[in-house]
Parts: structure tokens; C-alpha cells; sequence
């Protein structure tokens, strides 16, 4: 089934505002007939259009379209700090959802078997041994450093495609957008390189959470524990309880923190994650909590931000679209821009489809597209 206009609700939104079908196919830029379609169902908005729309007429999500609740693309953003999710951004995700379905069947098999987490709970106990079995899957010991490596074969074989994407470190309101197409059982993972180097590893995780749990993505809940989740993951009890008496033991706040420090430095993690985990240690065990705290913490992080991913990966910035491709495929082992090629040269798509599917800007799209095009 596809998604559908809601008919009654335009209509009476068009007789409050005293407007034609007409008039609103002026305001789109549209033919009346376009409008119609979208009234009868015969046909649906593109992306760009379904945002106009949204906007022009002032309605939500909710109250413009009727979305089967089978096989609609299920949206999670890994927000800024402070960032607000809006109709306008959740219409924009869901639309990039619908328009990657074309790009699925260019995409290698899909491996059937996946690994679930049953019962997702925050609980702290539980909460570990969920962890713990991860790392076990993966072959990770308990005390040992969670790599890149580790999770981006985890969004390998769970059916998980990474896009990484350049959307600038604070132009862009979210800093990963989950996408799952719950029909084919594939998701798109867009993780934004713009990012610190320190804090990219845990949106990783957290991306990885989600993955394991598809039937809570884009709910709160599911949010709450795809942060746990990502702590737990990247320094699990194991490890807390060895930090933590190296932590308090220290006999000052500075000595505490410069300890975080470099427990947060050897697991190429964010001191803010290590500060967390020990707290959260320290609750469970009815154990008095860190002399430090959060705003304490915060400021010594951004006194000591590292480099973009970005950065890291590429000099000079921005990079070629060349180098950008194969890092995408060297680095995060993605099959998203050799499926992208796939279709071009098959279906003879054009670069409107890169630039709304990667919410870039056009200029950015039409060099990727000719890349992709040789």
C-alpha cells in the first residue's frame, strides 16, 4: 500500500482559507491536475512538493497524510543537543524513505538472519548483560576497546547500509538519521562526518542499538535506550568498576576528571560517556557518585574538542567526489554508492534522486552523479 493525501482535511483547509484547488496548484507550482491526483489518490507528492504543501497549508504530518502503518519508512533522528524535531523534518526523512525503496533492489542480498535484543530495557543489570552478549557475539572481551571496525561489521551483517555524509557541523539539525524500510528489512544508517571525533564513535552505537531494536525506532523509548544501549556498549561494568575507585581515589576534583580523561582517551571515547558510565555504576551499586559534575565535565570537553571525522579523513576539505566514494567504501565498508552507481547506469537516474535520497545541496549531488556516472 502506498501513502495517500488526506482528501477531507486539504479540503476543508482549502474552504478555510478561501482557496481553489487551482489556487494551491499556483502556490506549489504545480498543475491543477497534479492536485487532483493528490485528492483522488491516484498519485502522491514528490519530497519537495510534500514539504510545500506541509508548509504552505500550516499541517503536520499526521493531519496531511494517511500512512499505512505496513511497510511506511520508519524515521530516528540522532539529534543536536537542543535541537527540536519538526513535521517538516520527519516529512523530509519520510520522503528520502520512500524514495530509497527504488535504490533496494540494487543492493547485495540481504542476510535473513539478524540479531535482535528481545526484551530492551534501561534497567542497569539487564541493561549490561544485553551489552555483554554484543560483545560476546563479536568477540570482544568485556575490558576491551570497542573499534570502528567492531560496529560497522555489526551494521553489515544485520542488514544495515551506511551512507556517510558531509551535512556540516552545525548547518544540519540532526547528526544521524536512522531509516528503516521495514517491507524489504533494510536501513540506511546516514551518519554525519562533520562530527567529533570523541562523540562519533557513541552516535555509532547508538545507531547500532536501534538496529537491534527496529520495533522501537522513531519512539522515545527507543531513543532513551539507544543512548543506554551506546554507553553500555563502549564501557560496560567491566570497565566502571575498575575506573571508579581510580576516579574517587583521587584527591582532587581535577585529578577525578584528568582520570576520566584518560580512561575516556584509551577507549576513544567522550569523557562525558565515561563520566556517565561511572555514575551509572556507582548508582546501581548504592556507591557514592563522582565528585564531578556535569557542567564541570562539559566544560572541560569543549575546552579540548578534537577533530571533524571529516577532517581526519580527508585533506584538503572538501574532498573530491572520488575520494569521497571510496572512503565510503574503504572505510565503512558501504554498499550504498556502488547500489547508487548500479542505478544510474541501469535506469539512467538522474541527480535529483542523489540530491533528495542524501538531503544535499544540488551543486554537491551533480558532482557525485557524474562520478558515479563514468
Amino acid at each position: 500500500m502506498q501513502r495517500v493525501i488526506h482528501s477531507a482535511k486539504l479540503k476543508q483547509t482549502l474552504q478555510a482559507l478561501g482557496w481553489t484547488q487551482k489556487d494551491l496548484a499556483a502556490a506549489l507550482d504545480v498543475t491543477p491536475q497534479a492536485v487532483t491526483n493528490w485528492i483522488k489518490g491516484v498519485d502522491f507528492p514528490r519530497p519537495d512538493k510534500l514539504l510545500k504543501l506541509a508548509t504552505t497549508l500550516k499541517l503536520g504530518f499526521g493531519d496531511l497524510i494517511l500512512s499505512p502503518a505496513q511497510g511506511q519508512p520508519v524515521v530516528a533522528f540522532r539529534k543536536k543537543a537542543g535541537a527540536k524535531t519538526t513535521d517538516v523534518h520527519i516529512l523530509k526523512a519520510e520522503g528520502m524513505g520512500s524514495l530509497l525503496t527504488a535504490l533496494v533492489p540494487f543492493l547485495p542480498g540481504i542476510r535473513s538472519l539478524r540479531a535482535q535484543i528481545s526484551a530492551p530495557t534501561t534497567q542497569y543489570d539487564a541493561l549490561q548483560a544485553a551489552a555483554s552478549e554484543v560483545r560476546t557475539r563479536i568477540g570482544l572481551g568485556e575490558r576491551a576497546v570497542l573499534s570502528y571496525q567492531h560496529l560497522i561489521g555489526e551494521f553489515e551483517v544485520n542488514g544495515a547500509v551506511i551512507v556517510p555524509v558531509l551535512w556540516g557541523e552545525r548547518q544540519n539539525h540532526k547528526n544521524a538519521l536512522h531509516i528503516l524500510l521495514p517491507q524489504h528489512r533494510v536501513t540506511f544508517i546516514f551518519l554525519n562526518l562533520d562530527t567529533r571525533l570523541e562523540d562519533f564513535k557513541f552516535w555509532m552505537a547508538h545507531e547500532l542499538a536501534h538496529v537491534y531494536t527496529p520495533d522501537m525506532a522513531g519512539t522515545e523509548e527507543g531513543e532513551d535506550f539507544a543512548d543506554a544501549m551506546a554507553g553500555a556498549l563502549l564501557f560496560p561494568k567491566s570497565l566502571a568498576e575498575v575506573a571508579y575507585p581510580l576516579a574517587v581515589g583521587q584527591r582532587t576534583t581535577a585529578g577525578e576528571i584528568q582520570e576520566l580523561q584518560r580512561q575516556a582517551s584509551s577507549h576513544g571515547i567522550s569523557l562525558f560517556s565515561v563520566f556517565c558510565e561511572i555514575n551509572r555504576y556507582a548508582e546501581a551499586h548504592g556507591l557514592p557518585m563522582l565528585r564531578s559534575k556535569g557542567p564541570e565535565i562539559h566544560a572541560v570537553r569543549n575546552s579540548t574538542r578534537g577533530q571533524l571525522v571529516s577532517e581526519g579523513l580527508f585533506e584538503p576539505m572538501p574532498p573530491e567526489p572520488g575520494a569521497y566514494i571510496a572512503a565510503a567504501h574503504s572505510v565503512f565498508r558501504s554498499n550504498f554508492f556502488p547500489a547508487l552507481q548500479r542505478m544510474i547506469k541501469s535506469q539512467g537516474t538522474g541527480p535529483g534522486y542523489v540530491q533528495q535520497i542524501m538531503d544535499i545541496p544540488m551543486q554537491d549531488a551533480a558532482a557525485l552523479h557524474g562520478e558515479l556516472s563514468r
